[in-house]
This record gives structure tokens, sequence and C-alpha cells, in this order.
């Protein structure tokens, strides 16, 4: 009897809605104060599993939700509707422009960014020398991270997050920043740390030949819907052509 395959995330049904002022003039304001609320439905309904140890890629156009899809699976966005099981395991989320206490310097935040992750700060310290040379932003890494480029910011998010490995680790768009010689590093110890049979990995990427060779699944979603989920070789192409029109 072959073994049951162990589920590692569960998005149920999900439900997000951002809720923002339309423009309009102070007067009209005043005038229309109890209907000037705007309502953004950025997932309506999306519903999906993921296996251990698979990496899933999600693709869509701007504005079609994948960003809040990786924010609410990280635990930053509460659902309006839905559910979202982790099962028990550990989940980092990279992202630029998330996670950073911009005021603290580069060094302060590994430990920040780490207890927030659940690690100890002995576990930290055993791992800091390891992310500061992964990084390697040279004497930035004792200085406040609001003056860092957003390569650095990049470098020192993504150290981190490869450094400290959690059981799941969700990637927003960050193998697209940095010179060239990080992305290369940066896309090396990627393929290493997905090739852990028990890590499973989420990664929102424009780049279609990335997600095509690094995921198992793709999840294709358009206005906040779910359009389809399968294996790359029969999403792309069709996506593909979706973007022609």
């Amino acid at each position: 009897m072959a073994d049951k395959k162990k589920i590692a995330v569960t998005v149920k049904d999900l439900h997000i809605t951002y809720r923002g002022l339309k423009k309009t003039s102070i007067r009209a304001s005043w005038k229309n104060f109890g209907n000037k609320i705007e309502l953004f439905h950025a997932l309506k309904g999306v519903s999906f599993e993921i296996e251990e140890g698979k990496i899933l890629g999600i693709i869509g156009t701007n504005g079609a939700g994948k960003s809040t899809m990786l924010r609410a699976i990280a635990g930053i966005f509460s659902p309006d509707k839905g559910k979202i099981d982790l099962h028990g395991n550990t989940i980092s989320l990279l992202s630029i422009g998330v996670g950073f206490n911009k005021k603290l310097t580069g060094r302060e935040n590994i430990f920040l960014s780490g207890m927030l992750l659940g690690f100890s700060e002995d576990d930290i310290r055993k791992k800091e020398k390891d992310i500061i040379e992964f990084a390697d932003i040279g004497d930035f890494i004792d200085k406040p991270v609001k003056t860092y480029s957003s390569g650095m910011y990049s470098k020192l998010a993504f150290a981190i997050t490869a450094i400290l490995e959690t059981d799941i680790m969700l990637i927003d768009e960050v193998l697209s920043v940095g010179d060239a010689k990080f992305k290369e590093k940066s896309y090396n110890k990627m393929k290493e740390l997905i090739s852990d049979e028990h890590r499973t990995v989420i990664i929102v990427s424009h780049s279609l030949d990335t997600i095509e060779e690094l995921c198992d699944e793709v999840l294709w979603l358009n206005e906040g819907e779910v359009v389809k989920i399968g294996k790359p070789k029969d999403i792309l192409p069709e996506y593909r052509e979706f973007m022609k029109d």
C-alpha cells in the first residue's frame, strides 16, 4: 500500500477584501460620508492544497492577488472568510519591504527576523556568521536598514530566509532583485534548498522561465480567482497565450 501523501498547506474558500477611501473632494466627502468607502476584492474563494516537499509557482497579471495570497499564508493578512491550515509547519516570507525594522541595523534585524520566525537567540547566533557572509553587504551590516539600497535589502532578506531554514518558504519576486552575481548565487541556493524533499516552497514570479524550471505545480490567479492549477507544461503555454491578448 502506497504511503499517504502529507499535505503542507491547505487553503479553503479564501476571501480577502481591502477597504479604502474613494478619490473625492473634501466637500463631497462630507456630503456622502457613508458612501465613500471603496471595496477591492483581492481574493474571491481561492482553494488549493500543496503536498509536503512540492514547489508551487503562483502566476497572474498585476492585481491578480498573488502577493496577497502569500501574505495571507504568512499570517500578515487575516481572511474575511475561509481557512488556511499550515499543518503545524514553520513558515517564512521572503519579500522586499516586508519584515525589517528600518531603524535597526542589518545585524539587529537578523536577530529580530529570526525570533519572529520562531528561532531562539542561540540558534540565530550560531547562523549569524553564515548569514552575514552570504548577504555580502560589507560594513552596511552594522548600519540602519533605512540606508540600504533595494539590492542590499534583498540580499540580507534572502540570506536570513535561506540560512534560517523553515519548513515552508514563501518567495515573492526576490530572485529578480540584486546584481547579476547575487542573482546567480541566490538562484543556486534556492535550488539547493528546494531539493530537500521535506521543504515546501511557494514562489510568486513574473519570470515564467523560473516557474518552469523550479516548480512542480502552477497556480494561475486572475482578478482574485483561480483560473487553473496543474503542471507547468500544461498551464504555462495557455498562460502565455492569454498574455498575448
